[in-house]
């Protein structure tokens, strides 16, 4: 019996899944940070007044926008590595400062979801890129 053929199919099984996975789960994150930013920069609800609920400038809306757009364009775009990193982790960086601002406004529970979900799918994008988009 030859157990080399099964062994390679799911192999390369294991590989699409995790492929497709990868996509599925970047596609959220980029989505996330392209529309995210597009609305931080037209002040748009419901993450602007949350913004300013918070405490946060007006302005801050402008940078973050800024740079949650370029971020979903760093991540989609081919090659560019090291900037895949930076994006990543300003991504992590944003929810994670988002969550911990929630919590230091001692908002309700619930606000904590988004931000972590995000952030989580953010960490797992990162860690599932392909070979290629490695550094």
């Amino acid at each position: 019996m030859n157990t080399t053929l099964p062994t390679a199919r799911s192999t390369v099984t294991r590989h699409r899944y995790r492929t497709g996975a990868y996509w599925l789960v970047t596609a959220v994150v980029v989505g996330e940070c392209a529309i995210g930013g597009a609305m931080d920069l037209f002040r748009m609800a419901p993450f602007y007044p949350v913004m300013i609920d918070l405490g946060y400038p007006s302005y801050l809306a402008t940078i973050m926008g800024t740079a949650k757009i370029i971020a979903a364009v760093v991540v989609l775009a081919p090659g560019l590595p090291r900037l895949k990193e930076w994006a990543y982790a300003g991504v992590a960086i944003n929810m994670v400062g988002a969550a911990a601002s929630h919590v230091a406004m001692h908002q309700a529970p619930s606000t904590l979801i988004a931000p972590a979900m995000f952030a989580g799918l953010a960490i797992l994008s990162w860690a599932w890129r392909p070979p290629a988009r490695r550094l």
